[in-house]
């Protein structure tokens, strides 16, 4: 069951590279929706290089995936993901220029029509915090080794 309550839950506590840096070998950037596909494809190459077993991953790479669509939906620029592995946890960093995102929600009704992914994010992962940063928030999501 993901952790989604406590005083870690709106500050991220896990350690690891701080937010927001582009460039690097552990984090790229994404502006457009085109860009989408090398987010995945670069997270799944993380992980499986990181040692995160391979249903995980997947687990992984839709929580990332439903976060950078969001950012590219609801927000005027694009973001910065970073992955790392701190404590026997991976680590994802997602940073953009919008406003902390509003987690603890319910499963919108079988109905609705969007609404679904920051809890799906929630229920794949196993700890997940947000945090207002410079760059706008960061939304960082913990999977167990």
């Amino acid at each position: 069951m993901p952790d989604t309550s406590g005083p870690g839950r709106s500050r991220p506590e896990t350690g690891g590279p701080e937010a927001g840096v582009s460039g690097d070998r552990d984090g790229m950037s994404y502006a457009v929706p085109d860009d989408l596909r090398a987010v995945r494809a670069f997270v799944t190459e993380r992980a499986h290089a990181l040692g995160l077993a391979e249903a995980r991953i997947d687990l992984l790479t839709l929580a990332v995936s439903e976060l950078t669509t969001n950012t590219l939906q609801h927000t005027t620029g694009g973001g910065h993901i970073r992955v790392w592995v701190s404590d026997g946890r991976l680590v994802c960093d997602v940073v953009d220029q919008g406003t902390e995102r509003p987690f603890g929600r319910a499963m919108p009704a079988a109905e609705a029509v969007r609404g679904r992914g920051l809890a799906i994010v929630e229920r794949v992962c196993d700890a997940v915090y947000t945090t207002v940063v410079p760059e706008g928030t960061l939304v960082r999501i913990c999977l167990d080794l």
